[in-house]
């Protein structure tokens, strides 16, 4: 029997718009199974589906970076691993003047900070209706700073696979880099990855692997799907992806994640 689930966001419990649909977060308190989302967003970007599905017990941020438990003022943070700030502005700096048509922009925390305002960027700030601080990135760092993560947006194909090539022929201690979509790569801690988030949750509510069900689309949600007893993929996920599922469930537009909890689960 399922005692607790896990789901990614983007892809997999947010529509097309980035939101909870009403008949998806109905569905899913029907089933009356504890939920943990798990993603790549920062706390804030993950607020509104929080307060659609009145959770109330740990949650995942920043690919497994953050646990936190949400507060009815802010967030209580069970857990934090920033990458090495030495790397983080380094990062920084070098993607900025290295590929100047890439949308570069950075979380301390909860706080969002870019150095401008581009097209790239518009889209996210349009997704998540947040806006970041802009401000160069050398009196950002003049502070103290828990860099928990670095996303890069660029939808230029052969522009993007020059960063990635960036990042496999430079070394950064402490950090990984891993794409959620095409256009995006996330630079968080290396030790920071979903399944690690996940295991924290299991131990803290004393849960076997086998007990657990979890909901992806993407790449970056292997590790979390290969590592529960019930892993469940989207119908809009790529065949790979699917590959390692006991069960495919709706796609994000057609309330999947509600779908799959009270089909399967």
């Amino acid at each position: 029997m399922t005692a607790w689930v896990f789901t990614d966001m983007d892809g997999t419990l947010l529509d097309e718009t980035g939101r909870v649909r009403a008949s998806n977060a109905a569905k899913i308190k029907q089933s009356g199974l504890p939920l943990t989302l798990v993603s790549a967003r920062s706390p804030k970007e993950m607020a509104e589906a929080i307060a659609a599905l009145d959770l109330r017990g740990p949650q995942i941020a920043y690919n497994g970076g953050m646990i936190f438990e949400p507060q009815s003022a802010g967030i209580k943070v069970l857990s934090a691993l920033p990458m090495p700030t030495d790397s983080a502005r380094t990062i920084v700096g070098a993607i900025l003047q290295q590929f100047p048509s890439t949308s570069v922009s950075y979380y301390d925390g909860a706080d969002w900070y870019a150095e401008r305002m581009d097209d790239n960027l518009k889209g996210e700030v349009a997704v998540s209706r947040l806006m970041p601080t802009f401000a160069p990135y050398q009196e950002v760092f003049k502070q103290p700073r828990q860099i928990m993560k670095i996303m890069l947006i660029d939808f230029d194909a052969d522009v993007m696979a020059q960063i990635r090539e960036f990042f496999q022929t430079h070394h950064f201690p402490g950090i990984t880099a891993n794409t959620s979509n095409a256009a995006w790569l996330e630079i968080t801690s290396s030790e920071a990855d979903k399944a690690s988030g996940i295991q924290h949750v299991l131990d803290q509510e004393r849960l076997t692997r086998a007990e657990v069900a979890a909901f992806g689309d993407g790449q970056n949600d292997l590790p979390m799907l290969t590592m529960v007893g019930t892993p469940i993929v989207m119908a809009n996920a790529a065949p790979q992806i699917k590959a390692v599922a006991k069960f495919i469930t709706k796609s994000n537009v057609e309330d999947g994640v509600g779908y799959g909890m009270l089909k399967y689960l």
